[in-house]
């Protein structure tokens, strides 16, 4: 985490760099963003975006990667979210998260609480169907053939007993 000191280094001299638009904390896409932070790094905390996605966001927003988050003007929060909007339709199908939707069979990239119910409904879909991911799901085991007799053991501890 930053500290007091490199803030105060990263935002000039005073508390905010001694402008009153300094914010600590920025809302996009239903998720807190650290002002302290470059934009670049600090929209990876938004669910759904990583780095290369928060990359090509700043340059389609035309909004320098490296600038603080806390410096942005609400003009380019705004630009910010209508870009983060916009983004399926702005990028290449390969640079979405959600190609070929079921659905609606169209490229789309979900975002913050869309990740986590589409993903919560791709589950049940499969438990519905009582397909073997979707009963591995169900019951709480491992998905994708990974080994089970030595590793991701939950709960006490299994060990060899000794005679007495």
């Amino acid at each position: 985490m930053v500290g007091r000191e490199d803030a105060q280094k990263a935002t000039g001299n005073g508390e905010h760099g001694g402008t009153d638009d300094f914010s600590y904390i920025i809302r996009l896409a239903d998720s807190d963003i650290d002002g302290l932070k470059p934009i670049a790094i600090g929209l990876t905390s938004v669910r759904g975006v990583g780095v290369r996605t928060s990359l090509q966001l700043c340059r389609l927003a035309k909004i320098e990667g490296s600038k603080l988050g806390g410096h942005l003007s609400d003009e380019e929060q705004d630009q910010l979210r209508t870009t983060i909007d916009e983004y399926a339709t702005k990028v290449p199908w390969w640079l979405v998260n959600r190609q070929r939707d079921l659905e609606s069979n169209e490229d789309a990239h979900l975002v913050a609480m869309d990740v986590k119910m589409t993903l919560k409904d791709d589950i049940s879909r499969l438990a519905g169907m009582k397909t073997y991911r979707g009963l591995r799901h169900r019951s709480g085991h491992k998905v994708r053939g990974q080994r089970l007799r030595s590793n991701g053991r939950s709960g006490t501890a299994l060990g060899v007993q000794r005679k007495k």
